[in-house]
């Protein structure tokens, strides 16, 4: 324990300070999780350090986003983290008759898949370790070390997981088999995360490729139970209860994931469909190749059309009764307040067409330094988001979704190189990237709208923290806004000798935010919201993702928001 954290660094410790707030947080009944996840810690820290380490092999499998460390502690911390936070104010609302068990045990099953795919990730870098140094002919007995502390960690989690489902059964399903279905999350996402890090070469570190391998693999693993839920007479009805109550979604929610899991499937399919479209052209001798881009264009179309208007809405309405067409259920919903949403709709557009126009040209005619002319959308976000959050929060669940679906979209188009638009897209987009984007793939727009939006998602429903759903608009839009401007144009004292945060910028983001949940919360109290988080914990939340901000060379969009809503939730 004392060599690991004697190698700690900035983000290492950051990142233990908010594994302990939640540690210390956790009461007697969530005594198993605490301790795998007090487990994980360790394991992640051990397996970061050999994978920051000059003979670090990983380079060889995978080529990750130059210039930055692997964070592979954050990554493989952030969502077990988030998972335990949850799973503390779930039992605090229960215990308060405000919700379900059923809510309850359904997220530590999903706490228990979330952790298997971090340890799985890990062991599997430690066999990477391992592999290479005997190839090599080496004896290194740190990644020896670490491949046989890998196995005694994950031959541990498993027994701690097995008995903490001993005697439960989940619709039917005894402990084994729920061990098993927890386990294949791990295996899908060791498939998954080198798949990512190959075909989007140089996109992620290895931490932000397990952020998003844990993301895709809980999303995908939540739909096809929730699909199973609905199959008559799979579940013993004994246990229905579990069902109904811990996996149950309302329309919004249903409609934001079959559109998004639709636009993640749909390039697989439209790549299938296009070597078959080639095949067919080759063999043509009459076929007109001066017409390619045009009917790939129209394949596209009709594909995309396909999916979002049959396939997509056929599995919406087998998971749930919506009694219509999804697409005119979504009219419905717009319409049945129209003059709030319809003038909020207007509002939304105005803004955003004379900001992007404004930026756009600015962007191509200024000196402003790219980063600062990027956090300009931040402070967009803020006016855009938090009206809307405050006074029409369920339309503001399906915009976020619309708007992911709009992202999806055109970045499929831009990858694509789709005529007409593909070459307009990427040209527009090049626009607004920095270090962290790649021709292959723009991330930034994607992690500031998911990292505004998850924390709102995952609020939806009864909550005892109403700052909880803010937490990616306030440690975006805000501190990580007036952090860059402040440190850019006073800051002075570095942080580190290697980075560029300065101690003015991180105090300016910490400061902020605070000031803004002073402003915050009289306006939340006067809509019937109460504040019970006590303010010594407030400071600590806000103090950590601020520090987080300025130590960590990940891509802080997307572990900023989460790190914070976590705190808050506790």
């Amino acid at each position: 324990m004392a060599p690991l954290l004697l190698q700690l660094n900035g983000e290492r410790a950051v990142v233990l300070l908010y594994i302990c707030q939640i540690l210390f947080s956790t009461p007697l009944s969530l005594l198993s999780q605490a301790f795998s996840l007090s487990l994980l810690t360790l394991f992640a820290l051990s397996v970061e350090i050999s994978a920051d380490d000059p003979s670090n092999p990983l380079s060889q499998f995978f080529k990750t986003r130059p210039g930055v460390t692997s964070g592979i502690m954050l990554g493989a911390m952030t969502l077990p983290g988030l998972m335990v936070s949850r799973l503390i104010q779930v039992s605090r609302l229960v215990s308060l008759h405000e919700a379900e068990v059923g809510e309850l045990e359904y997220l530590n099953l999903q706490y228990w898949a979330a952790s298997a795919i971090c340890f799985a990730v890990l062991l599997f870098i430690c066999f990477i370790f391992r592999l290479h140094h005997t190839s090599a002919g080496s004896t290194c007995s740190l990644f020896n070390r670490d491949t046989k502390f890998g196995v005694a960690c994950m031959a541990l989690f498993i027994g701690i997981c097995y008995m903490s489902f001993l005697g439960k059964t989940y619709g039917g399903l005894s402990a084994t088999l729920i061990i098993l279905w927890v386990l294949c999350h791990g295996l899908a996402a060791v498939y998954l995360i080198q798949n990512i890090l190959r075909t989007f070469s140089a996109c992620f570190s290895v931490g932000e490729g397990l952020l998003v391998t844990a993301g895709f693999v809980i999303y995908f693993g939540d739909m096809l139970f929730y699909i199973a839920s609905k199959i008559p007479g799979y579940w013993v009805s004994s246990n229905l209860v579990f069902l109904e109550n811990g996996i149950k979604r309302d329309e919004i929610h249903i409609i934001i994931q079959g559109i998004t899991l639709g636009l993640l499937l749909f390039p697989v399919f439209y790549r299938y469909v296009l070597k078959i479209w080639q095949c067919s052209a080759s063999s043509s001798s009459s076929q007109d190749m001066s017409n390619h881009e045009i009917r790939r264009s129209f394949s596209f179309c009709a594909l995309l059309a396909f999916m979002l208007a049959v396939a997509v809405p056929s599995w919406m309405q087998f998971v749930h009764d919506f009694h219509m067409h999804p697409l005119l259920w979504v009219f419905n919903f717009v319409f049945s307040e129209p003059l709030k949403r319809l003038s909020l709709c207007v509002y939304w557009v105005a803004v955003i067409y004379v900001s992007v126009i404004w930026f756009y040209n600015i962007s191509k005619k200024s000196t402003i330094e790219r980063i600062l002319l990027r956090k300009y959308y931040h402070l967009m976000a803020v006016s855009i988001f938090v009206p809307a959050l405050i006074f029409q929060p369920k339309f503001l669940d399906l915009a976020f979704g619309a708007a992911l679906a709009v992202f999806l979209m055109l970045e499929i188009i831009r990858v694509w190189r789709i005529w007409p638009l593909g070459h307009l897209v990427h040209k527009f987009m090049n626009a607004f990237t920095d270090h962290r984007d790649s021709d292959l793939l723009i991330v930034s727009h994607f992690s500031l709208l998911l990292g505004c939006a998850l924390p709102i998602w995952l609020s939806s429903g009864v909550t005892d923290r109403p700052l909880a759903p803010f937490a990616g608009i306030l440690s975006l839009g805000i501190g990580d806004t007036m952090a860059s401007m402040v440190g850019h144009k006073y800051g002075v004292i570095r942080l580190s000798k290697t980075g560029k945060k300065t101690i003015e910028g991180t105090a300016a983001g910490i400061t902020s935010v605070l000031a803004a949940c002073s402003v915050l919360l009289p306006l939340l109290a006067s809509t019937g919201y109460i504040f019970t988080m006590h303010w010594f914990s407030l400071i600590l939340s806000v103090t950590t993702s601020g520090l987080l901000e300025a130590y960590t060379a990940q891509l802080d969009n997307a572990f900023i928001p989460l790190v914070f809503y976590s705190l808050l939730c506790l």
